[in-house]
């Protein structure tokens, strides 16, 4: 257990050294905000958490991608097709706001950012509560919104006719849908399976996704042990006691952030991933941390084909480099997720139809957004579910393995599954989908 104490203490130092540069950011990114809306400039409101437990791993990363983007597309200077200045040739200033403090306290802040900040725009969130709770008012301010991470199925449900908002991320069912495709393909022979979720709706919903879909694809398998902590717990020794004992050959779980690496590194060392597979849906985003504390072969994604999982293409190479050169270390999910959010922002706005130099009204930008596709970091992003306002793209899953001689985390045996092999269709729920047995699904 020093092992793991002292790894928790040198990676605790990490995030408040994140949190202190992110001060920096933010207030680099938040510079003149008190200036009126007719200034001239593309206001976009940017909001994730730069406080409490998600900000260090989720937040951080992800107000740096912004910081990154923005400044180089206000210089001209990422590759094409987005080699033009700012928005539609008009400077962007963000306008940084903290996702934390709960949906309440959020619907207040995008109050604030459109009828005082005068945003024309607003790309954030990682909360589903939040999602949830600001869709409709968005919808009723008639603002653009382009959710980057949230993942709740029930984004469109709730909201079935959105006009204003756009999840450029991929919806949760996604995840647990290509979790069991991944272990189908490369563990077939599996039976024994165990669960630990964060005990709220995003760990629930997470779950009901993955053991529905196994008894679709994997029907011998059986749930031998599910455990449901509290979120943010930070200590799982009780939960990894009783998941040992049921002795199972895989343990999924959809933890995210600091209680997701607190796992790993607790269940590590008290043996139970000897004999157990940890499947990690949210795994990638702690790629560059988990260095020896973490087996080789553990089964991690990134929710869609982001941070290690997104292709080599020109504009993800650029990314990477201009990222990794600014904070010193390569970008994970949530970042990338940012980055090919305001991308897709980018693009839709310049095809709305406006003068250049001039700021698009949010009912064009929304015309041209619903059911576009467009080149980003990520790959081919397609705006196919939802009317045209939720995102299909491929899902990956891979291994994770330590290299001891270059220090840093790496994947192999990489599968991906493509947008229609995973998605339900529109007019399905997730669940639906589930349990007919995926009809219409195209998995080559």
């Amino acid at each position: 257990m020093k092992t793991v104490s002292t790894h928790a203490t040198t990676f605790a130092r990490r995030l408040s050294a994140g949190v202190a540069a992110l001060a920096i950011t933010a207030s680099a990114l938040a510079a003149g905000t008190a200036q009126a809306a007719e200034n001239g400039k593309f206001r976009l409101g940017i909001v994730t958490f730069l406080s409490g437990p998600a900000a260090g791993p989720f937040g951080v990363p992800s107000a740096n991608a912004a910081k990154v983007v923005v400044d180089a597309l206000n210089a001209g200077k990422l590759p094409a097709p987005y080699n033009t200045v700012g928005i539609n040739g008009v400077e962007i200033e963000p306008v940084l706001i903290d996702e934390a403090g709960g949906a309440t306290k959020q619907v207040e802040e995008f109050r604030n950012l459109v009828e005082r900040q005068k945003v024309d725009a607003v790309v954030g969130y990682i909360s589903s509560g939040d999602c949830l709770a600001i869709a409709p008012v968005a919808e009723e301010l008639k603002t653009l919104t382009v959710f980057y991470d949230c993942g709740t199925s029930r984004l469109f449900v709730d909201n079935k006719n959105p006009q204003y908002v756009f999840r450029t991320g991929l919806d949760a069912a996604v995840d647990n849908i290509g979790a069991v495709r991944y272990l189908a393909a490369t563990h077939p022979d599996v039976t024994r399976i165990a669960g630990i979720q964060q005990n709220y709706a995003w760990g629930q919903d997470s779950w009901n996704d993955f053991t529905q879909s196994l008894k679709q694809v994997m029907p011998k398998t059986q749930m031998v042990q599910e455990q449901f902590p509290k979120v943010f717990q930070g200590q799982y020794g009780a939960e990894i006691s009783a998941l040992s004992v049921a002795r199972p050959q895989v343990v999924h779980s959809s933890f995210w952030g600091g209680d997701m690496e607190a796992f790993v590194l607790q269940a590590n060392a008290r043996g139970l991933l000897d004999d157990a597979i940890a499947l990690l849906t949210c795994g990638e985003s702690a790629i560059d941390r988990y260095k020896d504390q973490a087996p080789n072969g553990m089964i991690i994604g990134a929710r869609g084909p982001f941070g290690a999982f997104a292709p080599d293409n020109e504009l993800n190479t650029w990314f990477k480099t201009t990222y990794s050169g600014a904070f010193t270390m390569a970008p994970t999910y949530p970042a990338t997720k940012m980055a090919h959010a305001i991308l897709g922002l980018k693009y839709a706005a310049e095809k709305a139809g406006a003068k250049p130099g001039s700021v698009p009204a949010p009912d064009a930008i929304a015309k041209a957004f619903a059911g576009a596709t467009f080149p980003s970091v990520s790959g081919t992003a397609t705006m196919a579910r939802a009317n045209g306002h939720q995102n299909v793209q491929e899902i990956g899953y891979g291994e994770y393995v330590y290299d001891s001689k270059a220090e840093k985390g790496t994947l192999r045996n990489v599968k991906t599954f493509s947008g229609d092999c995973v998605t339900p269709p529109d007019g399905t729920t997730s669940d639906e989908w589930i349990k007919a047995g995926f009809p219409g699904a195209k998995c080559n």
